[in-house]
């Protein structure tokens, strides 16, 4: 499997704007944020500085009761900006039981846009990120794109360690999801970098069917219009692109975010993905039972690495192609120690999700 991303990854060169377009789509930003008092302002300055014409987008940030001075950040940057700043407000009130898909619904009634484009308050973007997104649509005629994701540099040696171990982890899903969405079999996106549509996400009924679900705002959304439209779907890959966000300080937070990822699979219409899930979970398992059956003296050493090898060989280079593309080489270094740490990580969290799936996410309990 491994050596297939690898090929598939090297055949799809970096996107190059091949022609100029004449006829761009307005664009709507959403942004939906819940106490983001520390970074939203950062972002909403790389938005300023966007090479995109400031009269062809406009931002919608989406402030779902906020506890600390995010509204009033927003508030006061509204006033100088010459940004178009939407402050989308939303009331404490109705069903929050998905409350980022709530925010992005409610703006996109907002939107004037044709094309919406999210991310999300803690992240930071490149200059040119919404002119390749807006380019690439136009000339692939695309109804949903994803975009690659990574983190944030983090500073401090036991921090930043953990960042790098996240970011190598986080690389491996940014890279099999947009490997999976080249060949038209998507099965993941992130919503910190994802455009579609206003009007296909009216025609396929936008997050209806799941919106009791916390997670899911991106990729349910993906597989309903990839359902309807396959060929319409498209990653772009470009640097110019990348979109870095915060990564996760805590070991909890972690926690919380990789169980509510997991358990999305069990969620999922598409047989295939679901096949996909579950064949992933059994081919990092089964790495744990091979390491069992030496400890037990049932395979010999040979065998061990054998196995061990076909399995990590091919993702090692996956892995250093991928970093490599979101200028994280500094990091491949520490790639073996994250692979053997990984299939336990993959076991841990395809078994915990099967519980009762409760999480916390910006200081509120759902489920």
């Amino acid at each position: 499997m491994n050596a297939g991303l690898v090929i598939v990854w090297l055949s799809n060169r970096p996107y190059q704007k091949q022609t100029k377009q004449n006829s761009l789509l307005y664009i709507s930003v959403i942004i939906p944020v819940r106490n983001e008092a520390g970074n939203i302002i950062n972002l909403l300055k790389d938005l300023e500085n966007q090479s995109y014409p400031k009269d062809r987008f406009e931002v919608i940030v989406a402030n779902d009761d906020s506890t600390d001075n995010t509204l009033i950040l927003l508030e006061s940057f509204q006033k100088t900006t010459s940004l178009r700043l939407i402050i989308n407000s939303l009331s404490t009130e109705g069903n929050n039981a998905s409350p980022k898909k709530r925010a992005i619904n409610s703006s996109i009634q907002l939107a004037h846009g044709d094309l919406i484009v999210t991310t999300d308050g803690d992240c930071k973007v490149g200059e040119r990120w919404l002119e390749t997104i807006a380019h690439f649509q136009a000339e692939k005629k695309a109804y949903l794109i994803s975009a690659p994701v990574t983190f944030i540099n983090a500073d401090g040696f036991l921090k930043s360690l953990w960042q790098k171990i996240q970011t190598i982890e986080f690389s491996s899903l940014i890279g099999s999801g947009a490997c999976a969405m080249l060949i038209r079999k998507p099965n993941m996106c992130n919503g910190a970098n994802l455009a579609y549509l206003k009007s296909v996400f009216h025609e396929v009924g936008g997050f209806a069917g799941n919106d009791n679900l916390a997670s899911g705002d991106d990729e349910f959304l993906m597989h309903k219009i990839a359902d309807r439209f396959p060929e319409h779907i498209h990653f772009l890959k470009s640097q110019d692109v990348i979109v870095e966000t915060q990564s996760h300080e805590s070991l909890k937070s972690f926690y919380y975010q990789r169980k509510r990822w997991a358990s999305k699979w069990k969620h999922y219409n598409n047989p295939i993905t679901t096949a996909l899930a579950v064949f992933i979970f059994l081919a990092n398992f089964s790495l744990i039972v091979v390491a069992t059956l030496y400890l037990f003296q049932q395979i010999d050493v040979v065998n061990l690495l054998i196995i061990f090898s076909l399995k990590f060989s091919a993702e090692l280079l996956f892995l250093i192609l991928v970093l490599s593309f979101l200028r994280k080489k500094s990091l491949i270094w520490l790639i073996p120690f994250v692979q053997l740490i990984y299939p336990f990580y993959v076991s841990f969290f395809g078994l915990v999700a099967q519980g009762k799936n409760e999480y916390i996410w910006k200081g509120r309990k759902l489920r």
